[in-house]
């Protein structure tokens, strides 16, 4: 289970930041939500007793209330924070987007394609 999660991380990373250094303004933030998807697994996986399997999430009578018996809220409510936090920066950076595109004209990251990229008068 670690191996997968650890993979999952990795890819997600890798391509988040592949993403953030295209030219496109869709893709930076496409890069920005993939790598905001990864801190979140991270911090979900760095919880104390994140991956582990069978705990329960609330307390129970008769189990000892420590928690070796019991799953760590505190990761699980900091990655639902992110989460909503995270959709609402995807929002505002799509609004933001579509402002640029309308008053420059590109998409793209510094308001200049390249001039190759450029069709011929």
């Amino acid at each position: 289970m670690e191996i997968v999660l650890a993979l999952a991380i990795g890819v997600l990373t890798g391509s988040g930041v592949w993403l953030l250094l295209r030219p496109r303004t869709f893709q930076v933030i496409m890069g920005l939500a993939l790598l905001s998807y990864a801190v979140n697994l991270f911090i979900f996986s760095m919880g104390r007793l994140g991956l582990a399997i069978g705990k329960a999430p609330v307390l129970q009578p008769g189990l000892e209330q420590d928690l070796a018996h019991y799953a760590d809220p505190l990761p699980q409510a900091l990655v639902l924070t992110a989460i909503v936090i995270g959709f609402a920066m995807t929002a505002l950076f799509l609004v933001v987007l579509l402002a640029s595109r309308g008053l420059s004209g590109t998409d793209h990251v510094d308001g200049n394609e390249a001039e190759e990229l450029r069709e011929p008068s």
